[in-house]
């Protein structure tokens, strides 16, 4: 995959007003703007405007109940100050004017991202907001010249409605290919190029994609681009997968292992780090394996705070099945290679202004903007540290470094553990993301899965 740094960004232009934003929606057609924000879990979060109201929505924003960012995936909203125990306060939703674009299939409507801000004088950024975590580290490169150059590569299933099947979803299809297959003999409904086409006119810079290594199962890769604007694209392009298949009587899931018998999917993040000038400061020439001593010490912080990070990008109980699954090339250990897709950290054989690092372990349930935040987060770390990588893994190995947590528990003990991270992402959200994932833990932990029925109740 090309990955050449972005030219240097210029000045931002003033940002629009939404009274202007108005007339030229007005001239596309457009009467209904959708407003969109990320909550903890990746899930999109919004309200739909008309567009004659949309003008009273400047500033701070559009109000909603500020418990919906602390609200677990089965609509329990925890006991906190966000929510119950400071009598349900707002939070602002405050429209990103520059990410407003046009989606095909839904006519008349526009969609806009919203940074979330606190109801409280001034509107400070809300702190557990995932595009804001993500835009501090942007700001902590930018303070010392740098940007961050990221690419996501995300996998997927299609699911096709089965009374049969459990819960009466099914795999779209069911043949498993191996992957690298396209057209329709694996995908009878064209879904893939409705997908790619739909989602390049929307603005979201796909590239390319292709059937993946099991039935129903997808991958498309994103062209890269500045981090904040690669992570709206990655948080948009899972909504609008779901949005478009629903449109067509189908479901889409980017749960990390939703079959037993089939593949995981993951969330590949490429990253660098470019200069103000533009130039790739991961690459030296005069280095034998063309990785400078600045992109090796971000290697260094992401291995460092390896165990820590995977409770962000591995945050569900189904996240640890993936990673479990003998020969799936998810790493169960930190450490990085050449070229070696079993490793945690990958090196793409591209040099120059192509050199950059792959982290190959996140979920494709994780959050984009808290999986690219949390890795800026740690790499930074060890650039600031001035942190060295321990040797690469030998070609043909399969693992050799720290072991990363087995279970969710773990994970999330490594997590609140590092305090560390928690500085850096910010304790307030460390503090109400593991509480939270704490207590879906918990309900997993009480539920009886089918497997106990089918395993035991035939002969106990």
């Amino acid at each position: 995959m090309s990955h050449r740094p972005s030219p240097p960004a210029p000045d931002p232009p003033p940002p629009a007003r939404l009274d202007a934003l108005r007339a030229g929606l007005t001239d596309e057609g457009v009467d209904l703007v959708r407003v969109l924000w990320s909550d903890l879990h990746g899930v999109a979060r919004g309200k739909e405007i008309h567009l004659d109201e949309l003008h009273r929505f400047e500033d701070p924003g559009l109000s909603f109940c500020q418990a919906v960012m602390v609200t677990d995936l089965a609509g329990n909203p925890l006991e906190l100050p966000e929510s119950s125990g400071g009598g349900w306060p707002d939070a602002h939703a405050r429209i990103d004017a520059g990410t407003l674009t046009l989606p095909g299939w839904a006519p008349g409507t526009a969609f806009v991202l919203a940074d979330v801000l606190e109801a409280a004088p001034g509107h400070p950024p809300l702190a557990l907001d995932p595009r804001g975590l993500l835009r501090r580290q942007t700001e902590r490169l930018a303070a010392r010249g740098l940007r961050a150059v990221a690419a996501p590569e995300l996998e997927f299933y299609l699911l096709a409605p089965d009374p049969s099947a459990p819960l009466g979803w099914r795999r779209y299809t069911t043949f498993d290919t191996a992957g690298y297959t396209v057209g329709a003999s694996h995908d009878p409904d064209r879904m893939l190029p409705l997908l790619l086409r739909s989602c390049r006119a929307l603005g979201l810079g796909v590239q390319g994609g292709n059937q993946e290594f099991s039935g129903g199962q997808f991958e498309i890769n994103h062209t890269h681009g500045p981090a904040l604007a690669a992570a709206d694209r990655a948080f948009l392009f899972k909504y609008a997968v779901k949005e478009i298949a629903a449109v067509h009587g189908l479901r889409a899931t980017f749960l990390g292992k939703p079959f037993g018998e089939a593949a995981g999917s993951g969330h590949h993040v490429h990253l660098s780090l470019v200069d103000d000038g533009g130039t790739n400061v991961f690459a030296d020439p005069a280095d034998d394996g063309g990785l400078s001593a600045l992109g090796r010490s971000f290697l260094a912080g992401v291995l460092e705070h390896a165990p820590a990070l995977t409770a962000v990008l591995n945050p569900t109980v189904n996240a640890y099945k993936r990673l479990a699954a003998p020969g799936s090339l998810a790493p169960t250990t930190a450490d990085w290679g050449w070229d070696n897709r079993t490793a945690y950290v990958r090196i793409p054989p591209e040099r120059g202004d192509g050199t950059r690092l792959e982290i190959r372990v996140a979920d494709g349930a994780a959050n984009p903007y808290l999986v690219i935040g949390a890795l800026l987060a740690a790499g930074l770390d060890g650039v600031e540290r001035g942190l060295r990588p321990p040797p690469p893994l030998a070609p043909g190995s399969t693992g050799g470094g720290p072991p990363l947590p087995a279970t969710f528990r773990e994970a999330l003990d490594a997590l609140a553990a590092s305090s560390a991270l928690a500085r850096l992402l910010g304790p307030r959200f460390t503090e109400v993301f593991t509480a939270m994932k704490r207590a879906e833990l918990a309900r997993f932990e009480r539920a009886v899965t089918d497997w106990e029925f089918r395993e035991y109740t035939g002969m106990l």
